[in-house]
């Protein structure tokens, strides 16, 4: 399966605008459940006195979320159709799952930020924006939901349409898309709808099925991180010694000099393998194999590159960070710094700022006081025990991001974007 064939995309909104009804959608009419699945749904829907299937029931697989009516987790659904396969992270709505926002969008090519036609552009609309933004997802499908409650009209559409373009002014996101929906009745959700003849651009799912979702990576320096030294010890492989792991970024060939950092070490690539296979070229975000021309020392986490595509380095990194952890940050602790497979320690020597996911604004925390919980979003500085070698998370999602791990719980407790 080639990886274009495959689209990641999340879900965000606030409480109650769909979320779940429109996966649960998408799912039943790509003919994506189950008989017997749907026979349950269909006797759950009836016992809940519904007049309708509740096709969120399909998504709302907890016990909690199925007693409140919330998602509380991020849920993983897939499914497919002729031309794609897709994964769909559905993730909650409330501000205390920032983090859970924010673990199931760290992948996505698309986001889909659903709106209530009858409440229009709210704090959560802005505060999910702005989380999609910052995780750089190239592309945000923007569903203005629950049309049929508004009797499917356009001049409802288009201001909400304008509300949203004024918010996303400030974040400069060039791919964002506006589609009419009613998740309950199926309107362009998988078929045009009949009843919004005015709005001339595609259903959802062929707006998901057309999406031009080109790794930005594969544009980018060439990287990869050593995940593992293949040593067969074989008869038939008796001197084989491969380095690999999954390329973050540019193209790797037969015959390139290459840099291996940190020690600066150069040789030629000899053979690259994908699985089994032999490839003249590698792009992002294949997982190889490479031989080399001559014998290294080379370990895991030691970062390839190429002398005309050198990455950032420093011990100092300035990074946007999410918390998340239910104890607050210590600028005591000496935290493990995990970036792709290389594993360094760090402090946080310095909190710049607070952002206020409510309005959006810069809060100025005291030097030196930690008034950082879960679920907050800062700006904080860090220093490295080693130099790091990093591009800006704008220009690479992979080796512009990290995770910070706790050494002693083993706990992740935070996750941050460069630059």
């Amino acid at each position: 399966m080639e990886h274009s064939n495959i689209v990641r995309f999340t879900t965000a909104g606030s409480v109650d605008d769909g979320k779940s009804t429109l996966i649960g959608r998408l799912l039943y009419d790509s003919k994506s459940v189950y008989t017997d699945q749907m026979e349950n749904i269909i006797a759950s829907s009836e016992k809940k006195g519904n007049q309708q299937i509740d096709f969120s029931l399909l998504t709302d697989g907890l016990k909690d979320e199925r007693t409140q009516g919330i998602t509380i987790d991020v849920a993983y659904r897939y499914f497919s159709t002729p031309k794609r396969k897709f994964i769909i992270a559905d993730t909650p709505g409330h501000i205390q799952y920032t983090r859970n926002m924010i673990t199931g969008a760290s992948t996505a090519n698309a986001a889909l930020i659903l709106i209530d036609a009858r409440k229009g552009v709210v704090e959560q609309t802005r505060r999910h924006t702005y989380i999609a933004t910052l995780l750089n997802i190239p592309h945000l499908l923007v569903c203005i939901n629950k049309m049929d409650l508004m009797e499917y009209n356009e001049e409802t559409f288009e201001n909400i349409k304008a509300d949203f373009e004024i918010l996303t002014a400030q974040f400069n996101h060039h791919h964002i898309q506006y589609i009419p929906i009613s998740a309950l009745h199926g309107d362009n959700v998988v078929d045009r709808s009949l009843n919004m003849d005015w709005y001339k651009g595609l259903p959802l799912l062929e707006t998901l099925e057309s999406l031009n979702i080109e790794h930005q990576e594969s544009k980018t320096a060439a990287r990869i991180f050593v995940q593992t030294i293949i040593r067969p010890h074989s008869t038939e492989f008796h001197d084989f010694r491969g380095y690999a792991g999954r390329i973050d970024g540019g193209e790797f060939s037969i015959g390139d000099e290459v840099v291996i950092l940190p020690s600066n070490q150069t040789a030629k690539i000899k053979e690259i393998y994908c699985g089994s296979k032999q490839l003249e070229v590698a792009v992002s975000p294949l997982s190889v194999t490479f031989t080399l021309d001559r014998e290294l020392d080379i370990s895991r986490g030691d970062l390839f590159t190429k002398s005309a595509e050198m990455p950032n380095e420093s011990n100092e990194v300035l990074a946007t960070m999410c918390w998340f952890n239910e104890r607050n940050l210590n600028l005591k602790t000496t935290y493990i710094f995990r970036i792709g497979t290389r594993t360094l320690r760090c402090k946080i020597s310095e909190i710049l700022h607070l952002m206020d996911v409510h309005t959006l604004n810069q809060i100025p925390l005291e030097e030196n006081e930690s008034q950082i919980t879960l679920n907050d979003i800062f700006r904080a500085k860090l220093k490295l025990n080693e130099t790091l070698f990093y591009d800006v998370y704008t220009e690479n999602r992979q080796t512009g991001s990290f995770i910070l791990v706790d050494p002693i719980s083993n706990e992740t407790v935070a996750v941050g974007m460069i630059g």
